[in-house]
């Protein structure tokens, strides 16, 4: 499966990977064989890589194969140094929590 892989910069490229190799896989080789051109951008180790697909961040386990990617097109995954992955649905929470609505504060407010 070839992999067009974009960090936050903009900058991108291509890696070519088997469907058997999982999210924390390709972390590490790209950790390991980090592109000159991403120099600015190195990072202090592979565990903080992240892969988003389709919105998404990929847990460390979930293979290509898994994300029923076509072989033989090229995929395209943004990655970013986080140390954490966000709770799911994180901000369906807070949404909840401030009672669902959309208003910017609590205060009412008044035209004079």
């Amino acid at each position: 499966i070839n992999l067009r892989l974009i960090l936050v910069s903009g900058k991108t490229k291509e890696f070519l990977f088997s469907p058997s190799e999982s999210a924390g896989d390709i972390a590490q080789f790209v950790f390991d064989n980090w592109p000159e051109e991403w120099v600015d951008e190195s990072v202090s180790k592979a565990e903080i890589l992240r892969l988003i697909y389709q919105g998404r961040f990929l847990h460390g386990n979930v293979t290509l194969g898994a994300l029923g990617l076509p072989a033989g097109k090229t995929c395209v995954m943004h990655l970013v140094p986080r140390e954490n992955l966000p709770e799911p649905n994180s901000q369906d929470q807070r949404q909840k929590s401030k009672g669902g609505s959309s208003s910017c504060c609590s205060a009412s407010c008044a035209i004079l």
